[in-house]
């Protein structure tokens, strides 16, 4: 029977699941015995889908909001932590630049977002900035250009992590203002980076497109500060070591 079931599923393309499954769903009828295994499908294909989604993302490490405190975070009053948590702010196309100091927590908070993102079944990519930079030279070399394009249009969060850590030539700053103008009103970004505004164009050089971009990113963006310590630096192996020397 589990074979037949098997190629059945096989036939109109469902899952092996419901022919792994089939024999421990108890039901009063076949009515709701048909029920239960098609909710079941259902479930594991979302399960399926935000399995596939978190992979795409790439993120560098899977990092959740558990154990994650706001406390030394200055969030502004249009935005709370609720909003954060759920990813609401991704319903209006808004921004968010997280900026602080290297170790508080900024690329922590942008990938736990990002991870609850993908759990809504939504669509994220995760790059370090620079990464991304070198992603759309070598594309643009290959002549494929317009598929990494296409890539990023499809996501519904983008999120550049270490902005500005790293400053760019020429093309790469054009090739990355492209992508913050495609992006602009038609879906969210998080940025983080360690940066103030005015510094920014030392990363890019032009000052006209520099502002083009600033304004562009401000103008639909929520400002999160993290004035704290370095987190790594507070926990580090080696600081009972510095403290000695």
């Amino acid at each position: 029977m589990k074979e037949q079931i098997a190629a059945c599923c096989k036939t109109l393309k469902l899952s092996q699941n419901i022919a792994d499954n089939f024999e421990s769903i108890e039901a009063e009828n076949r009515h709701e015995f048909l029920l239960k295994i098609l909710q079941n499908e259902v479930e594991y294909r979302k399960a399926k889908k935000i399995e596939r989604l978190i992979k795409q993302a790439k993120f560098y490490t899977i990092k959740t909001f558990e154990g994650y405190s706001f406390n030394e975070i200055k969030i502004p009053s249009a935005l709370s932590i609720e909003d954060l948590k759920t990813g609401s702010f991704i319903e209006k196309n808004e921004n968010l630049i997280l900026y602080g100091a290297a170790g508080t927590g900024k690329s922590h908070l942008a990938t736990a977002i990002g991870l609850e993102v993908c759990r809504q079944r939504k669509s994220v990519l995760f790059f370090r900035t620079a990464t991304l930079v070198n992603q759309l030279s070598k594309a643009k070399e290959e002549g494929k250009l317009d598929k990494l394009f296409k890539k990023i249009e499809k996501a519904d969060l983008i999120i550049c992590d270490e902005w500005g850590y790293i400053p760019l030539d020429r093309e790469g700053s054009q090739l990355l203002f492209q992508i913050i103008s495609d992006c602009y009103e038609k879906k969210s970004l998080i940025i983080t980076t360690n940066l103030e505004f005015s510094k920014w164009a030392n990363i890019f050089y032009d000052e006209q497109m520099t502002a083009a971009l600033i304004d562009r990113l401000v103008h639909h963006s929520h400002l999160l500060v993290f004035p704290g310590d370095s987190h790594r630096i507070k926990n580090s192996l080696m600081k009972g070591a510095q403290n000695s020397l």
